[in-house]
């Protein structure tokens, strides 16, 4: 960051000269780190469209955890100045989302908030009785408390301020909570953040929340809640998307967390860069969170999310406080139990729960209002008219396409279960269920009789040399007339099926006594491929119902599991 040299020009005596705008109010908006940057610009968005108010940015420089902030800050053209030139100049406001750096040296009016869901976490020197930003440890400096408005989200927590800084609870205001409003608008736009997430119909999302610190998801030994979501949910109805906290993310470096978790990333599970509101979306469109002690999981539970704790550090959170009551609430993780299980028992049983729905309502005791209230308060600091046009919630943007796992150029391994079962008016159905190979740490019962279908350009060894199932795509260029003199056939003689793309995701298996059997989708539901269909053939050919001689033909259900959407498999013997 300039630290010294030529302020921004509105801030230049000269600076009415040269400007485009001449604004009546400055605000200096107050960053802590990234975390506090984001949720400042939640509450700055009540000045959108006003020309009176100019917002400039300073960085207190507080922060163990500030990689990333002065990129932030640059790449969204945000005008700022040094934490001593902050100090110099006569602006009309500050606004601050934090309770680090030395907030008490500001010579102007500041208002105070909070940067998650609520007040929630304690911090070491302060008493465990209080929460971060609710007693006078981070609120009073000399005697004299420094902001002069303290936005809460919650009327419950008065009475926490009460105990922890008495003196400050004339400066209180409640405001309710502006993420929680745009999450709730957003609800209504969930199709299209499942769209842009890339989510084919039927499809169920589970988002992981990590926060940061040893005791979060992340924080676990091998990341060990994210891959096991990767390895027991099945892929084709399934998708997994990990929201990291700034902390994590920018105190390792982007490049760590990527690298780190590369293959997970591979096996399909999504990772956005967490400055962006891909989270928000994240959760508008989620069915499922497995969460921690940080603020997502609190807004996924306000949001009525089925949730499972896949970490909780009781020692960080606030006693008495609503993450508190969270941790109490909400089950943890069983290393015991398989995990769809457990996300389904959620679904079951926190609709109904009087304690959750008593939770749900601790977020903010303004639904719908924080726009107004926020407004209402930052104008009267101003001592301007607020602007015409009714306070509203901004809407959480459809996330566009970031940073991805690079797309590699072969297939991916999977473990696939695949049974052919005859079912009352649906004649035959397979059932398939593809889980990612790489994922998988033992032989678990999610995997009991699975076969492995893989690459046979894999550059990993290990999945070509161990398939059932070779998977050969179109754009190889291989012909079904081709590979039983092959060198693919020599290379892999304990395969038991090669299958050769075709058309309409359909495929030619070549079984090793050389028998062909072509499989055609004749209703191709969005998660057909033909992988699919290549394990359906593998399983209809095991179960024996008939012999594969020339002529035979069969029509059959194939189905991904318990997806909603089936499809039809012909199988004809040429």
């Amino acid at each position: 960051m300039r630290e010294t040299g030529r302020l921004p020009l509105p801030l230049r005596k000269d600076g009415p000269r040269w400007s485009t705008v001449v604004a009546e109010r400055s605000v200096l908006g107050v960053v802590h780190n990234i975390t506090s940057a984001t949720r400042l610009l939640d509450l700055l968005a009540v000045f959108e469209g006003d020309e009176r108010v100019q917002v400039f940015f300073t960085r207190t420089g507080s922060s163990e955890l500030d990689g990333g902030t002065e990129e932030f800050l640059t790449s969204r053209g945000m005008a700022r100045i040094s934490w001593q030139e902050a100090l110099s100049q006569p602006f009309d406001l500050a606004v601050a989302t934090s309770r680090g750096g030395e907030l008490h040296r500001i010579p102007f009016p500041l208002v105070g908030a909070p940067h998650g869901a609520g007040y929630n976490k304690v911090l070491s020197r302060e008493r465990k009785s209080g929460a971060f930003g609710l007693t006078s440890e981070w609120l009073v400096h000399e005697g004299r408390v420094v902001p002069a408005a303290i936005v809460l989200s919650h009327d419950e927590q008065l009475r926490r301020l009460a105990d922890g800084c008495p003196e400050a609870v004339p400066r209180a205001v409640v405001a309710g909570d502006p993420c929680l409003d745009q999450l709730r608008a957003g609800l209504a736009f969930r199709a299209a953040y499942r769209r842009a997430l890339g989510l084919l119909p039927g499809q169920r999302l589970v988002v992981v929340s990590s926060t940061w610190g040893r005791g979060s998801v992340l924080g676990t030994p091998g990341a060990e809640v994210l891959r096991r979501a990767l390895a027991e949910l099945p892929a084709d109805e399934f998708r997994v998307l990990a929201a990291v906290h700034p902390n994590a993310w920018y105190g390792h470096g982007a490049w760590q967390i990527r690298h780190w978790l590369a293959p997970l990333t591979e096996s399909g599970m999504l990772l956005p860069a967490p400055e962006t509101e891909t989270w928000k979306a994240a959760l508008c469109a989620a069915d499922f969170l497995i969460g921690d002690h940080g603020s997502l999981t609190m807004y996924g539970t306000a949001l009525g999310i089925p949730c499972v704790l896949g970490a909780f550090d009781d020692s960080a959170v606030a006693p008495d406080s609503p993450m508190d009551r969270l941790g109490r609430l909400l089950p943890r993780l069983s290393r015991t139990v398989p995990l769809l299980p457990q996300l389904l028992h959620a679904a079951r049983t926190q609709p109904d729960d009087p304690g959750l729905a008593a939770l749900r309502q601790s977020v903010s005791s303004a639904p719908g209002e924080s726009a107004r209230r926020l407004r209402r308060l930052f104008y009267s600091r101003l001592k301007l008219p607020e602007p015409a046009h009714p306070a509203a919630t901004r809407a959480i943007p459809v996330p566009s396409p970031g940073p991805a796992a690079p797309r590699l150029p072969h297939l991916p391994a999977t473990l696939v279960t695949a049974t052919a079962d005859d079912e009352p008016g649906d004649g035959v159905t397979v059932r398939v269920r593809r889980f990612p190979a790489t994922a998988q740490r033992t032989q678990s019962r999610h995997l009991a009789d699975a076969h492995l279908a893989a690459d046979p350009d894999d550059p990993d060894p290990r999945w070509p040399r161990s398939a059932d199932v070779l998977l050969v795509p179109a754009e190889r260029g291989l012909l079904p007339d081709e590979v039983s003199g092959s060198a693919l056939a020599r290379r892999f003689p304990g395969c038991a099926l090669v299958a050769v793309e075709e058309a309409g995701h359909g495929c030619t298996a070549l079984f090793g006594d050389g028998t062909r059997l072509r499989a055609r989708w004749a209703e191709r539901p969005a998660w057909a491929s033909f992988a699919a269909a290549a394990s359906a053939a593998y399983a209809w050919a095991g179960s024996g119902p008939v012999p594969l001689r020339p002529g035979v033909r069969a029509r059959l259900t194939v189905r991904a599991g318990d997806h909603p959407e089936a499809g039809l498999v012909e199988f004809t013997v040429p």
